[in-house]
């Protein structure tokens, strides 16, 4: 069956421009273009909406408004942020595994974003996502991130901050070591260490964040360079310039 998808954007070249790009993707039906939320609520209304491309900066009730009351749906539509923000604003799309085109809107990244989107409707996981976009919407910048919402392939999981025990980087993503697996999870390790709970995590190196209840020991390795044991049976490079605070925090 075709996937059907709403256009949300107060802006008449915003809308055509989108659908154009779109009627390249086979298998995708455009059920409405809507030019605010009181439309877009008529045409989710019948409940057979599978996307919404959803402008956030729109007069009157911004796209944030709409998500809000997407995420509370019990099987909600899966949202595409379109949004004019700046890089510094789009932690939380990361944070919460949630996808967002920047405008203007490049035919590549849309592609990306269309492919995810049909991933998860195919593996049925509108209920996490609705879960996630809660997160989200209702998010707020001074509470402590207490969990990440990570997308793997065609899955959305939540993963609690109290089961990492230390972070690794991987260029764009990092790596989340658990008690027995690890998870990719697509944020820098700078920004989500400006995310973590104050005091619970230490940076021992510019790739590496370790729990600070897990540094069991600090070794030498006798070519200058030191490593850090940890309680869970783990090693990771401590860098000379982590070295002194590392040496206070254990």
């Amino acid at each position: 069956m075709a996937i059907r998808y709403l256009i949300v954007d107060d802006e008449i070249p915003g809308r055509a421009n989108l659908r154009l790009a779109m009627a390249v993707h086979a298998g995708w039906e455009l059920a409405a273009e809507c030019d605010g939320a009181p439309a877009a609520r008529a045409a989710l209304a019948p409940g057979n909406i599978d996307v919404v491309f959803l402008d956030i900066r729109m007069p009157g009730e911004s796209g944030l408004v709409l998500a809000r009351e997407i995420s509370r749906m019990r099987e909600p539509p899966l949202v595409v942020f379109v949004t004019a923000y700046g890089e510094h604003a789009l932690d939380a799309f990361d944070v919460h595994a949630l996808d967002y085109l920047l405008k203007p809107v490049g035919d590549a990244r849309l592609a990306q974003a269309v492919e995810r989107t049909a991933a998860l409707l195919r593996q049925r996981q509108r209920e996490a996502y609705g879960a996630a976009l809660r997160d989200y919407v209702d998010g707020t910048a001074d509470q402590p991130l207490d969990h990440l919402n990570v997308r793997s392939v065609g899955r959305i999981e939540r993963i609690d901050i109290a089961d990492i025990l230390w972070i690794e980087s991987a260029g764009n993503y990092v790596e989340l070591h658990l008690a027995a697996r690890t998870v990719l999870h697509r944020i820098t390790l700078n920004k989500l260490e400006a995310l973590l709970p104050p005091g619970a995590f230490i940076r021992v190196h510019r790739g590496a964040i370790v729990r600070r209840g897990q540094m069991a020991r600090l070794d030498a390795t006798g070519d200058g360079t030191w490593r850090l044991l940890l309680r869970c049976g783990g090693t990771v490079a401590v860098s000379e310039r982590y070295l002194g605070v590392v040496k206070v925090g254990m």
